[in-house]
């Protein structure tokens, strides 16, 4: 072949090959029906070049693959190394052939200093840009303590600094969770008003929908959707998963009269407020979130409170949270002044490209009041956050709030902007096909890029996660397979044209673990759908709790696979937010829906037989446990019955958490989710409703017959003593997992 013209062949040659392993990119991979793929030529090519890695051509590739072997090489030492506590490990140092080199640790906290003693393992020396460069391997102590320290290398009165992160052999669990278990809810913030919410459920809902729960059901913890930041403007995205940033929090979700600058407005500021207040209210009649409605009246309302004058008290405060959050908060701002001065960021000039611009550095000068805006914003979140976690501890919950984290983040977002080298451009993640979506999913969001995210130190992961966990007692990674390895998909290309990039799975698990022992938090991976059956093992192993869901645990007979083989370290519930409540899976919601939008690849009469088969097994698992009979003649009392009997089930379970859809409290039917969709369905756009579809309150939940019933059904308090899976079942029920509930990806790939 012609070295110089392009190989547009979808055949794969060996070098391209290798280099797309050297880059973690996959060549291959195993379908949700079990078959065989081979990726094309032109997918790995574009995702390479997303990774500035040009594979053009033979002659661009063998270029490529000399860089890929020399890369380590020029590095003096790795821009960070993570470590495993009590876990033998090495730092490799470069330096030229035969010079003395001198390498110690700073330790965080303390600030001593280590000297890392060499090993004796012989390199022989490579030509690097035409100097003889030698390697040579230090031993780390291995009775570090966890932190992030500084590496340091000193070599000819140069020194060359790089972070040394050692993170927890395993998390443990509370002590209480670990003993007995908990029960708890599962709540969209949103869709949760109460008679005082502005239309959008707030932290103050949260603080009272969670101490109702700890106080009336004995719940233990609320799972509540990611809260991060949206756009500063209408229109506002929907989704949860797609914020702009993924460290900083939606400012709809604030409580404007738990502000306390609140109590002292003037009677004329007081009245505008309460005009807002009256408007914003309102919308608490409709069936559906108006979050732009909403947001523009909250906004009026919080621009005349962030004008009056603060306590010295309060203005220390706010200093302190300023300094704390450093650079990041100070570009979150600035994004979001940009955004108002100029729009979406499509029609941004050139100037304000990042945040060292010229013409950022402008706007953050000449708006400052909106970028302080926007801080003063965020600091309001903060504290409405750790008072709700406050509250809902004092009322008796072990954990109290679980927050969740999205899988990234919106391509012209705050991050995206602010971080914008350690996200890939031209790519977006997504998800292949899959039972539940037979098109594939493509999420429009850029990943992280894994060897930038190795650049800066893993710093981004580090300070989003802290965030994520400063004021909860838990957090959920939603698709935490993307911490191994993501589905990557090139621009313009269909979801099922694209393939797997993986990441340091050791590095941010270990992140992750270090960030939440240091908070005291527990970790839940959403870990559904197509699972390398050694990922679920290894989370396991350090501590991460898996996530199952009743629907999705089948046995290899496809028998509901029985309450004591489910997995002790995992959430179990019987339904989640891309599935209809349970009530509206049992009368069949999810067909209706999915077949009205067109989103089956086989007949649908196909689909329903699957579906009622399914449904009539796991009937029967229940009448075997003695858990119902069958329906009454009242149809709305016994659908009752097999939703209680369904939850029954799942507390059966040796599973450490329990969670209860808030949906499922009132009979609500309507799924607030419908994977694959975008226009097409109200996702995430749907309040609280009863099984007449009509809008529910937070009040209603209290007053709820069936909530004190499922309340009941999954009570912890004797978990204990409950019969719970063996080694060999547990082993036994993760590989089924692999195997049998691929379709699950509805949950793992929903946003």
């Amino acid at each position: 072949m012609n070295d110089s013209v392009p190989s547009s062949s979808s055949e794969l040659s060996p070098d391209l090959a290798d280099l797309a392993h050297r880059h973690g990119v996959a060549t291959e991979y195993w379908d949700w029906q079990g078959e065989h793929v081979t990726v094309s030529a032109e997918a790995i090519r574009a995702v390479l070049a997303a990774l500035d890695v040009d594979a053009s051509m033979p002659e661009t590739t063998r270029a490529a693959l000399a860089e890929a072997d020399l890369r380590e090489w020029r590095r003096r030492i790795p821009p960070v190394r993570v470590v495993t506590q009590g876990v033998a490990a090495t730092v490799h140092v470069h330096v030229p052939h035969g010079d003395a080199v001198r390498v110690w640790v700073e330790t965080e906290e303390l600030g001593d200093e280590r000297v890392l003693a060499q090993v004796d393992r012989w390199v022989d020396p490579r030509e690097v840009d035409g100097r003889l460069t030698g390697e040579a391997t230090f031993a780390v102590p291995i009775d570090l303590p966890l932190g992030w320290h500084t590496l340091r290398v000193e070599h000819d009165g140069e020194v060359s600094e790089g972070w040394l992160v050692v993170t927890p052999a395993r998390l443990e669990l509370p002590p209480a969770v670990e003993a007995h278990g908990a029960a708890g809810l599962m709540n969209q913030v949103y869709s949760v008003r109460s008679r005082r919410s502005w239309g959008v459920g707030d932290l103050a809902d949260v603080a009272e929908l969670g101490a109702w729960g700890a106080r009336t059901l004995d719940s233990d913890f609320m799972l509540i959707n990611p809260v991060h930041a949206a756009e500063p403007t209408p229109p506002l995205e929907a989704s949860p998963y797609l914020p702009t940033s993924r460290r900083f929090v939606n400012p709809i979700y604030i409580r404007v009269e738990d502000v306390p600058e609140f109590a002292e407005l003037p009677a004329e500021d007081r009245a505008r407020v309460d005009g807002f207040a009256a408007q914003a209210r309102r919308l608490n009649a409709s069936d559906e979130i108006d979050r732009d409605t909403a947001w523009e009246l909250k906004e009026q309302a919080l621009r005349i409170l962030f004008g009056r004058p603060m306590s010295i008290r309060r203005a220390a405060l706010f200093e302190a949270y300023c300094e704390r959050e450093g650079r990041g908060l100070v570009d979150f701002a600035t994004w979001s002044a940009l955004v108002r001065v100029y729009g979406g960021a499509d029609a941004w000039p050139e100037d304000v490209q990042g945040p060292d611009s010229p013409g950022t550095i402008r706007v953050r000068e000449e708006h400052a009041d909106e970028v302080s805006f926007a801080m003063w914003l965020q600091w309001v979140l903060d504290t409405q956050l750790a008072t709700a976690q406050r509250e809902l501890r004092d009322a008796g919950m072990s954990v109290g709030v679980v927050q969740d984290l999205a899988v990234g983040v919106h391509p012209t977002g705050a991050d995206a902007w602010s971080l914008a080298s350690a996200f890939a451009r031209g790519i977006t993640v997504g998800a292949p096909p899959d039972p539940y979506n037979q098109r594939g999913q493509d999420w429009s969001q850029p990943p992280w890029r894994p060897d930038r995210l190795e650049e800066l130190g893993y710093g981004p992961f580090r300070d989003m996660v802290r965030a994520a966990m400063r004021h909860s007692g838990g957090l959920r990674i939603d698709h935490i397979i993307g911490l191994f390895r993501l589905w990557w998909v090139p621009a313009g290309k269909a979801p099922l044209e694209g393939t797997y990039v993986r990441y340091d799975h050791d590095a941010l698990i270990g992140i992750l673990m270090l960030e939440a022992q240091r908070a005291g938090a527990v970790v839940v991976g959403e870990d559904l759908g197509t699972v390398e059956p050694w990922v679920r093992d290894y989370l396991a192993e350090r501590g991460v709790l898996g996530t199952s869901i009743l629907w999705f645990e089948n046995s290899e007979n496809g028998m509901p696979r029985a309450p004591e083989a489910y997995r002790r370290l995992c959430l179990a519930s019987v339904t989640t937010h891309d599935l209809p409540p349970t009530a509206g899976y049992l009368t069949g919601e999810h067909m209706r829906i999915r077949e009205e939008l067109d989103l089956f690849t086989r007949p649908v009469e196909v689909e329903r037989a699957e579906d009622d088969a399914a449904q009539e097994r796991m009937m029967k698992a229940l009448r075997m446990r003695g858990l119902v009979s069958d329906l009454g003649e009242d149809a709305e009392v016994g659908l009752e019955d097999v939703v209680e009997a369904l939850h029954r089930y799942v507390s059966e379970a040796p599973a450490r958490l329990v969670g209860i859809a808030v949906p499922d409290l009132v009979g609500d039917r309507r799924a607030m989710n419908q994977p694959g969709t975008h226009r097409e369905y109200p996702n995430w756009c749907l309040s609280l409703a009863g099984p007449d579809r009509s809008p529910l309150m937070l009040e209603d939940i209290v007053s709820s017959g069936l909530a004190r019933r499922l309340g009941r059904a999954v009570v912890r308090g004797d978990h204990a003593q409950r019969p719970e899976s063996t080694d060999t079942e547990s082993t036994d029920a993760k590989s089924t997992d692999a195997k049998s509930t691929t379709g699950s990806t509805a949950a793992a790939d929903a946003t």
